[in-house]
């Protein structure tokens, strides 16, 4: 029988249950709670972070970062827009039912759907067909080179459990919409949905029957997924036991952690980008005190944006080193990247202050900047100041990652922060995702601020087709420039992840910033 049991640090009170005896037990603390269970419904990487244990794609990336086997045994592109996936037999749902090319079919179904947020995985994808019980046919509008890439994202659901559900298609989080598959959970994956407390704690337990074979003495065996948004509260209940891993540690914290015997800290750099968008589509913005125009439809007014900012001063005075700053949109573990277009205009207040004045904004304005609580509130606070020097004065609205996201699929922002990762370690992720104007299915689906260009588009759309590797990095670097040359967006810098967990606990720092159970040692 389970029992309820009442945790509280620093004032926070959440509920567990008494777990079976000898469970190797794994706490993990992050800033925010998972936005839905539902696997096509949300592409947000705290989601991700608790759907990624339950659901399992065809094709894993592991802590190597390197593609190896996952429900699909082997793939090829037997034609140009034709990738096979010969299927994994034997796999079984937690539910029992079993897993067959059917449910990859209604799956990539599914990720096509109007109310997925995962069209920009199957931006290139007409369909999926079955060939037999146990292959599989992915078939594209264009050759497409980084299918596998992108398939290591999409999550593999049951078509029966789905459909006797009413989860045919994606919860619809715009309207708040409520379903069966947002709050229940039903995969071929290594963890098992045993309860569910939105933004209180996750727990999931080990799957007896997963094909990948049982836990090791070693392995996690419960896996609770634990949300604490306030950084004091979530180091505090590092310190005192209440949890064994903190997934976003605060830079002020880095070095008393690292000098605490009992805890240990990673750090590397992640394959995420912090950068600025700007409200560029709107004739007046919402959220600002100028009327009748929009100042950010002005390059000049975008262009002062990034050159009033000095990132070196964020790294170090409030990352306290965990930067890299930077003028690109994507990393260097990332196919594109270009040292060329990562390095950063010079600081230039004056200037700044000249372009906005050559703008018609030489009193300034005002205008709200939206950024989520967690990794990077702090630097958007000083932001905030550092615009002020310029004449453009912040109303600075944090919120938590919920509450941010819903706000930005409603288009109610005018100026916003966002830190993005590059899962498929393509650039065309980037290019297609952000700066491709929102169109149809994947194409700007998180282009929130309405950049548009129609060279960019045609460079785009290029990229998706050329399967020459020199010939698709050449148009990735150009569509770069020419974004760049109009501060589409105002890339600041990629993010250096310290995790923070107890000595007993080993895994690898990944650059994609995820950490899956099954990796996870407690000794």
């Amino acid at each position: 029988m389970r029992i309820p049991v009442m945790l509280g640090v620093a004032g926070l009170a959440f509920v567990v249950h008494a777990t079976d005896a000898g469970a190797k037990q794994f706490r993990f603390a992050t800033t925010s709670d998972a936005g839905t269970l539902d696997p096509h419904a949300n592409n947000a990487f705290t989601t991700y972070l608790v759907t990624g244990q339950i659901y399992e794609s065809l094709i894993h990336r592991n802590d190597e970062l390197r593609l190896e086997p996952a429900l699909a045994l082997r793939w090829e592109q037997v034609e140009p827009t034709r990738w096979r996936f010969w299927l994994r037999e034997g796999v079984t749902f937690h539910n029992g039912n079993a897993f067959d090319a059917d449910d990859v079919v209604f799956s990539i179904g599914r990720t096509l759907a109007p109310t997925s947020n995962f069209t920009i995985y199957v931006d290139t994808v007409s369909g999926a067909e079955k060939v037999s019980s146990h292959v599989v046919d992915i078939v594209t509008r264009v050759p497409d080179a980084v299918i596998p890439d992108k398939l290591t994202r999409i999550l593999i659901m049951d078509k029966e459990w789905s459909e006797a559900n009413r989860s045919a298609v994606p919860q619809n989080l715009r309207d708040r919409e409520e379903t069966h598959a947002a709050r229940n959970a039903n995969g071929t994956g290594p963890f098992i949905l045993r309860s569910r407390e939105p933004d209180q704690r996750t727990v999931l337990v080990r799957n007896p029957r997963w094909w990948g074979g049982a836990a090791g003495p070693n392995d996690v065996s419960e896996w609770h997924h634990v949300p604490i948004a306030s950084d004091p509260t979530r180091i505090a209940a590092l310190l005192s036991g209440e949890v064994d891993f903190v997934h976003t540690v605060p830079a002020q914290d880095v070095v008393r952690l690292q000098r605490d015997q009992r805890l240990k800290v990673l750090i590397g750099q992640e394959n995420r980008t912090m950068w600025l968008a700007m409200d560029q589509a709107r004739d007046e913005l919402v959220h600002s005190n100028v009327r009748g125009r929009n100042p950010f439809k002005d390059v000049r007014v975008r262009e002062a944006i990034a050159i009033s900012i000095d990132v070196e001063a964020i790294r170090t005075r409030v990352l306290r080193g965990n930067a890299v700053p930077t003028a690109s949109m994507w990393t260097q573990f990332v196919t594109g990247y270009d040292e060329a277009y990562a390095r950063r205009p010079p600081l230039d207040r004056d200037r700044a202050r000249r372009l906005l004045t050559e703008a018609g904004y030489a009193q300034g304005f005002e205008v709200t900047l939206d950024c989520p609580v967690g990794a990077y509130d702090e630097a958007c606070q000083a932001i905030s100041g550092m615009l002020a020097q310029i004449g453009i004065q912040i109303r600075l609205s944090t919120m938590p990652n919920a509450v941010f996201f819903r706000k930005l699929q409603q288009q109610d922002s005018s100026f916003y922060g966002l830190t993005w990762g590059v899962p498929t370690f393509d650039a065309l992720y980037t290019l297609r995702g952000i700066m491709m104007t929102r169109a149809e299915a994947g194409g700007g689906s998180w282009n929130w601020g309405g950049y548009s260009n129609a060279e960019v588009d045609r460079m785009v759309r290029a990229v998706e087709a050329e399967t020459d590797p020199a010939k698709r990095t050449a148009l990735i670097r150009e569509a770069q420039r020419v974004h760049n040359n109009e501060f589409g967006h105002i890339p600041l810098y990629h993010l250096m992840i310290p995790f923070a967990m107890k000595a007993n606990v080993q895994m690898t720092h990944r650059a994609d910033n995820l950490i899956f159970g099954r990796t996870v040692k407690v000794e």
